[in-house]
């Protein structure tokens, strides 16, 4: 497998760095729209989309591209897919609200979780910005420096979980604290970048709401199962068919997530 060109991932994270400020300048006068199927939309939504579609065409002409909010570009045999959510948790951002970010994930040609550009200008740790970055191939770095894992990430006394998974999720035999920011992207993250949480709950989404965040998980030796203890493949239909995945994903070490289970299950299940 050819290697990653590093010099365009940097490329591309300045492209998304740039765009989460350029959406955090423009959320104090954002205007709230809706999309037929009821959910917010806003203009800084398809201006990320066009910036970052445009320049993945020019460095990356002959690989795949899939956007919440443009056609998908599919193409056999690409040797990268780029998964863009231009504002994950645009519901928070059009409220003025600080829980969102720009999303890029990378899949390899096997449909492999394994690169990340996560761009949070007003959601950082003890800061003002927050940035997650995984160029294929080579380490996870935070805030620009290299990733270094905290301890205790096995027993769960914190955990996020997406915005609507109290009407799904058993809380009866759960004694720890529940976070939710609502953007999934910072929701799957959480566990690897805060030292204190260690664990993430997702309602069924979408891949754009996932992907990047899947692979720092696996980048930083955490795991992310479907609720029946399946493994999460990235099939067609949601790829290309913009579908959601089919239940609640559960992310964390592998003690952690077991212990979840045992603890917070789907009710359903």
């Amino acid at each position: 497998m050819t290697a990653f060109p590093e010099d365009s991932f940097r490329e591309l994270e300045e492209t998304i760095v740039s765009c989460a400020r350029m959406a955090r300048e423009a959320q104090h006068g954002i205007r709230r729209m809706y999309k037929s199927d009821g959910s917010v939309l806003t203009e800084t939504d398809m201006r990320i989309s066009g910036i970052v579609e445009d320049r993945i065409r020019q460095l990356f002409p002959e690989c795949g591209y899939i956007c919440e909010e443009t056609p998908v570009r599919r193409i056999e045999g690409s040797q990268w897919t780029f998964i863009l959510d231009p504002v994950d948790g645009t519901d928070v951002y059009s409220q003025g609200l600080p829980c969102w970010a720009v999303s890029l994930g990378i899949l390899d040609s096997e449909r492999r979780p394994v690169g990340a550009v996560i761009a949070a200008p007003r959601f950082g740790i003890g800061q003002e910005e927050l940035l997650v970055s995984l160029c294929p191939g080579k380490r996870l770095r935070v805030d620009g420096a290299e990733f270094v894992p905290a301890d205790g990430k096995d027993e769960v006394e914190q955990v996020t979980v997406g915005s609507t998974d109290q009407a799904t999720l058993d809380f009866s035999r759960f004694h720890g604290k529940v976070r939710t920011f609502g953007s999934s992207i910072l929701h799957l993250i959480s566990p690897v970048v805060f030292p204190s949480i260690q664990g993430c709950i997702n309602q069924p989404a979408y891949v754009w709401d996932m992907a990047s965040s899947h692979a720092v998980l696996l980048a930083a030796g955490m795991e992310l199962v479907y609720a029946d203890r399946s493994r999460f493949e990235y099939t067609d239909e949601i790829l290309y068919g913009k579908k959601k995945y089919r239940m609640e994903v559960y992310a964390g070490s592998r003690r952690a997530v077991e212990s979840l289970m045992e603890s917070l299950p789907v009710r359903a299940l």
